[in-house]
């Protein structure tokens, strides 16, 4: 049913009522009004409630991205050798002062003074 009605600035309009309530106007074109496709397809009502092939598959979720773990780089190497550089650095002056300390005992036990 159509009804022409007029709007707040008197102009008149046209208004689609199917079962009283507003619907899209039909058109004669092979083109939709609305969107411009020129491939529509019309389907009687209740069509595609019987025939659920039809409806579109709903997208499934996309999977979270998840970053890739962080490889080592080169500042990760240095600071696994820096244990070793240290043990060094403090261990061989160390053993240095133990061995002379060694050695001197053992030469004033050899040797006492009178």
């Amino acid at each position: 049913m159509v009804r022409t009605l007029a709007d707040t600035h008197g102009n008149e309009t046209q208004v689609w009522l199917s079962s009283g309530v507003w619907v899209q106007p039909p058109w004669s074109g092979t083109c939709c009004p609305g969107c411009g496709a020129c491939h529509v397809t019309s389907f009687p009502s209740g069509y595609l409630a019987r025939h659920r092939e039809l409806m579109p598959v709903p997208e499934p979720e996309p999977e979270p991205y998840l970053p890739p773990a962080a490889e080592p780089d080169s500042v990760s190497v240095e600071r696994t050798r820096l244990p070793g550089r240290l043990l060094v650095a403090i261990g061989v002056p160390v053993a240095l002062f133990v061995g002379y300390e060694l050695y001197a005992n053992v030469v004033a036990a050899a040797n006492p003074h009178h």
